[in-house]
């Protein structure tokens, strides 16, 4: 039996999935055009994207299991604080404390836990801890008109000297600390070799944090409010929102979050220093700007955030594969690609009131 192949079928494959590649940009356009705010988002997907094929192309290993896994479960705090500063970000205001919270929960932390405290209530106290300092920073803010820089400037050095007091010499947990259970890993598929999916609790918080803080905001009453505060505060107060309330909040949420950040960090180490989270702030801006959150307030997306919390890791990780590149040069090459996306908050907001 004879048979026949047809000779345009490959052809027609490949302009199917030319068709659908253009179909799929044609609705991108689509979405930029109706949405300019989306353009940073996006711009941060396609870098993180370039970054993945450069990595591999490069370097090799980029796209396994493990690589994967391990930038999740390195970056996990930074997503945690990327997502608080979004909360704050979106209202127009800015959280320079959250550095010092880690720093300070995580000594706290480490030293109640090894003076035989219950894990659990030294967890609890750790997130309370950042919880009262998001708290105080509100309370200034709100009520008292203080500058969100300089009120979370004052937390910040509050928090520093704080944790300085408590110790200025590093803070281990015990070997059996059950806090360190956080940061186990656990394999989720056992692939080739040691290119295995691994996750940790810590990565799961992360991660539960981001769908938390999605729903939030995308979903209900206080997360309108709070993107409505970042397009017009007096508006905001005209139409009847809370206006006080969630400004206090949003810095209480802030706060709270890098308290879990600082547990979900100290079970990875088991460690913990006056020193910790130093220049940490900035990573979480950096992270929530190149996500797409504009600094002006009232647009932005958490899961941008979470993007640009991997754009910052995945770039470390590059630098250290390369091996030539000085460390010095992750601060140049992330302030050179914060320069390109404030660049591109300008051109989105130009273009918002014309």
């Amino acid at each position: 039996m004879t048979i026949v192949q047809n000779p345009q079928a490959p052809q027609t494959g490949a302009a199917d999935a030319e068709s659908g590649f253009a179909k799929l940009m044609s609705r991108v356009k689509r979405v930029i055009a109706s949405n300019p705010s989306v353009l940073p988002t996006v711009a941060a997907i396609v870098i993180f994207i370039g970054m993945v094929v450069y990595g591999e192309v490069a370097y090799g290993r980029i796209v396994q299991y493990n690589t994967l896994s391990n930038l999740f479960i390195n970056n996990a705090h930074l997503i945690i604080l990327a997502v608080a500063m979004t909360f704050v970000i979106l209202t127009g205001g800015i959280d320079l404390s959250v550095g010092s919270v880690i720093a300070l929960s995580s000594v706290a932390g480490v030293m109640l836990a090894n003076a035989g405290w219950d894990p659990m209530v030294v967890i609890v106290l750790m997130i309370l801890i950042g919880t009262a300092m998001g708290l105080a920073s509100g309370i200034l803010i709100q009520y008292f008109n203080v500058q969100p820089f300089i009120a979370t400037l004052a937390m910040m050095f509050l928090g520093r000297g704080l944790a300085a007091l408590l110790s200025t010499q590093p803070e281990r947990l015990a070997d059996d600390s059950p806090i360190l259970w956080l940061g186990e890993q656990f394999k989720v598929i056992d692939g080739e070799k040691v290119n295995d999916v691994v996750i940790t609790p810590g990565v799961i918080i992360a991660l539960l944090v981001v769908l938390i803080a999605f729903f939030v905001l995308h979903r209900t009453r206080t997360g309108r409010t709070v993107y409505a505060i970042g397009g017009s505060e007096s508006s905001s107060a005209l139409m009847g929102l809370a206006v006080p309330r969630t400004k206090v909040l949003v810095y209480v949420i802030s706060g709270t979050l890098s308290g879990v950040a600082a547990v979900v960090y100290t079970s990875r180490l088991g460690i913990a220093q006056n020193i910790t989270g130093i220049g940490w702030e900035l990573d979480a801006i950096a992270a929530t700007v190149i996500g797409g959150t504009l600094l002006t307030g009232g647009y932005g997306y958490v899961l941008g955030s979470v993007v640009g919390a991997l754009v910052l890791g995945l770039m470390n990780v590059l630098i250290t594969r390369d091996g030539g590149i000085p460390p010095e040069m992750t601060t140049i090459i992330t302030g050179g690609i914060l320069l390109i996306f404030v660049l591109l908050q300008r051109a989105v907001t130009s273009k918002r009131r014309t």
